[in-house]
């Protein structure tokens, strides 16, 4: 090998190296600045092992129990959680490895959700009856959960529940699964690939989820939930709910599963939707 290919391969290869470091660096000191800025705003709760996070707001019965699409977490529903507190006591939570919660010991399994969410209100004190909603994936998890709990559950509403896997919404599975490694460079906070997408979410909402959404940890366990789309949405297709549940269906507008809930209008619909639930249940109390 010539002499000058041999000096600019070391060359660039020491320019890619002190990018990256410097990348590094500023990820890491973004995110322990992050950190402080960004405190928890609800309760961290032990489910068995380690904290789930969850976030309570308003008064009065039904509670209104929220689960966040794919990718995301309890400050996606920023805006409808605002609009329901008026309403009635409303709860969003982070699933385990997502937001502030922990992760644990186990990987992501769709039929663990349920069983935990169930232990994390119940040590969090907030008692049925419920009305549970949710989003895209979290669609599928909310069945799940009135299918295991249907003494519990008072109303179902779920907005855009997910089918069979196409690669059709943002971000693809592909990209959130290669994240982690563009997060730990700096180079995804740099480009705002993800974070972008919760602009329109009222703050701190908005800085918290971009915040989250340039974390390795979060990204990873969103890249595990969303291997197993498919498995999920098999088991909630194959859940057997009560007959006289009340099930209300919201379709909203847009394939970015981050910013689905982050558009006023979307939110709007949404919480339209949870209202009408939430007054029929209590008519029939």
């Amino acid at each position: 090998m010539p002499t000058a290919v041999r000096r600019l391969l070391i060359t660039t290869g020491v320019v890619i190296i002190f990018l990256v470091l410097i990348g590094a660096t500023y990820q890491s000191v973004a995110t322990a600045l992050e950190r402080r800025r960004y405190p928890h705003p609800g309760r961290l709760i032990d489910v068995g092992g380690h904290q789930l996070h969850i976030d309570c707001t308003g008064h009065g019965t039904p509670t209104v129990v929220l689960e966040a699409p794919a990718t995301a977490m309890s400050s996606a529903w920023a805006w409808v959680q605002t609009d329901i507190a008026k309403l009635t006591r409303v709860c969003s939570y982070d699933r385990a490895g997502l937001g502030w919660s922990e992760s644990g010991d186990a990987p992501f399994a769709p039929q663990a959700v349920p069983p935990e969410l169930n232990a994390l209100l119940m040590k969090a004190a907030e008692p049925p009856p419920y009305v549970v909603v949710g989003a895209e994936f979290g669609a599928a998890l909310a069945t799940l959960y009135a299918a295991r709990y249907p003494d519990d559950v008072a109303s179902l509403v779920v907005v855009n529940p997910p089918g069979a896997f196409t690669g059709a919404s943002t971000p693809s599975a592909e990209f959130v699964t290669f994240s982690p490694w563009l997060a730990r460079t700096g180079l995804l906070r740099a480009t705002r690939a993800l974070s972008e997408s919760a602009r329109e979410l009222p703050q701190p909402a908005a800085g918290v989820t971009r915040a989250f959404l340039n974390r390795p940890d979060h990204l990873t366990r969103s890249a595990a939930e969303l291997a197993r789309w498919n498995d999920t949405v098999r088991l909630s297709e194959a859940a057997r709910l009560p007959r006289d549940l009340p099930v209300i269906q919201v379709q909203v507008e847009g394939d970015d599963r981050i910013a689905l809930l982050a558009n006023r209008r979307n939110a709007q619909d949404v919480s339209d939707a949870i209202a009408n639930a939430v007054r029929r249940v209590r008519s029939r109390q």
